[in-house]
């Protein structure tokens, strides 16, 4: 048996290239492609936040839904920043192509070198998170992890190498049974509490405090808020793959994003505020969300195993989420000569197999050298995303200052968009300003309290990656 008949056995028949925009995704596949990464967050940014003012005491928890809510506020600036994003910029590209024509080049590269460092992160991390779900149940797995996270990864590489829109209909139902089962939880959650049945959790964790604090202090505040953002990542994700959705794909990307954003803080505060009312306690032996589950239903039954399940299914699936944007990414940065053209060539079956395979390779290399511990790869998580947050929304920001300068029916066409005047351009200006402010606040405050964590690292890598982007760029034009 030939290699070729390998391929065609494992990633289908080629794909003439006629077939592309049949292998768009309408809004319910696209939510479940793009949104796993967002959605996975709410089953530990919670956990998070109760980490970081664990060193106050259990008396600091009632702050954590004070803090989500905070969150849910920057959580709707950034969408509404990235649903006018998506409409300007129909192409995609998100954070790099916004930050290219409104702040030049050199941002740009900063924020796509962002942008695919956190992919990256986004693959390692919420695989082994995935996997350390499993871990908990069955012990005996524990061992296997750096194994067990390479398998997940080929096979979630090997979906998105099949086509756009057959990973999108693998993805849906695990999806979409993810947020059943969580809705439900929180509702029965809320049910027995009005109804004053719900009580506090059963035999809960052990209080570990490594650095005690004496009190409550506007840093420690700041810091939990900061930890908490984590369920920010993946907002960006439809900005970026907006060309993966049928037309007119503006207004189906933006439609998803909402529905996305919804989701994401309607759950994300109610298990906020049920944590709060049932005191659990963050844990490296029990997360918050089985504490949760099992008071909720008050015993490990039929309900909690689902959503249990459902909760570890949907985080090794956040990867899918990088595998969609990532190769995207790439080929935008490919074709602008800063990456190999290789990275802006379609495969067989019309997804960009070069960006998709770089990915699997660099995240499992990652998953070996931290052995597949979550604890030890989240402080190099986040602080890419905000980063590219910052950069695109003072892009926007400045986008919309000119188009405040254009005159009714005037038009400046850009590499990536047309402007034309709006005459609400003030207010969508102070908007991204003012969000851009916020999420370079979330960043450096991730910079300052996870440096010695390992913050470094990519602090270091985000300038690396820019320098090697310039030197391709410049071996093109040698070339030339």
């Amino acid at each position: 048996m030939e290699l070729g008949d390998f391929k065609r056995i494992f990633i289908g028949e080629p794909f003439p290239t006629s077939r592309e925009s049949h292998e768009r995704l309408d809004k319910v596949r696209g939510l479940a492609v793009f949104a796993s990464d967002a959605l996975s967050s709410t089953a530990y940014a919670t956990q998070e936040i109760l980490f970081i003012l664990a060193a106050a005491g259990a008396g600091a928890f009632g702050y954590v839904f004070y803090i989500s809510i905070a969150i849910v506020v920057l959580l709707m600036i950034v969408t509404i920043s990235y649903e006018q994003t998506v409409h300007a910029y129909p192409n995609g590209g998100g954070a790099y192509i916004v930050v290219r024509d409104n702040l030049g080049e050199y941002f740009a590269l900063v924020a796509a070198a962002a942008l695919l460092t956190d992919y990256i992160l986004t693959v390692a991390v919420s695989i082994s998170s995935g996997v350390a779900q499993m871990a908990s149940a069955f012990p005996a797995l524990l061992p296997y992890r750096p194994h067990i996270a390479t398998f997940m990864i080929l096979l979630v590489a090997l979906i998105n190498l099949r086509g756009v829109k057959e990973s999108g209909t693998a993805f849906a139902i695990p999806t979409y049974f993810f947020i059943l089962m969580m809705f439900t939880t929180v509702g029965v959650g809320f049910f027995r509490l009005i109804t004053g049945s719900l009580g506090s959790v059963v035999d809960p964790p052990e209080l570990e405090i490594e650095h005690a604090l004496t009190a409550i202090t506007p840093f420690l505040l700041l810091h939990a808020f900061s930890s908490g953002t984590a369920a920010l990542t993946g907002i960006e994700a439809l900005s970026d793959g907006t060309t993966a959705f049928t037309e007119p794909r503006g207004r189906n990307a933006g439609i998803t994003l909402i529905w996305m954003a919804f989701i994401l803080g309607s759950l994300f505060l109610g298990i906020s505020f049920l944590t709060g009312q049932i005191h659990a306690i963050p844990s490296e032996f029990e997360t918050v969300i089985s504490q949760l589950t099992r008071t909720i239903y008050g015993n490990r039954g039929i309900f909690y195993l689902g959503t249990i399940a459902a909760t570890a299914v949907i985080l090794i699936m956040a990867a899918n989420t990088a595998f969609a944007d990532f190769p995207r990414l790439s080929a935008l940065v490919a074709a602008d000569g800063f990456l190999p053209r290789s990275f802006n060539f379609r495969g067989s079956r019309l997804v960009f197999s070069n960006g998709i395979i770089a990915l699997s390779v660099i995240a499992i290399i990652l998953i070996w050298i931290f052995n597949a511990s979550v604890t030890r790869l989240i402080p190099l998580y986040a602080i890419g995303v905000f980063l590219s947050f910052s950069l695109s929304q003072s892009g926007m920001a400045r986008r919309w200052r000119r188009v405040g300068r254009l005159k009714p029916g005037e038009e400046l066409k850009q590499r990536g968009s047309v402007l034309k005047f709006d005459s609400k351009w003030s207010l969508k200006m102070i908007i991204n300003g003012f969000g851009a402010v916020c999420t370079a606040v979330v960043m450096m405050v991730f910079a300052i309290t996870k440096f010695k964590d390992g913050a470094w690292i990519v602090l270091i890598l985000t300038p690396s990656l820019v320098a090697m982007f310039i030197s391709i760029h410049r071996h093109y034009q040698d070339l030339a």
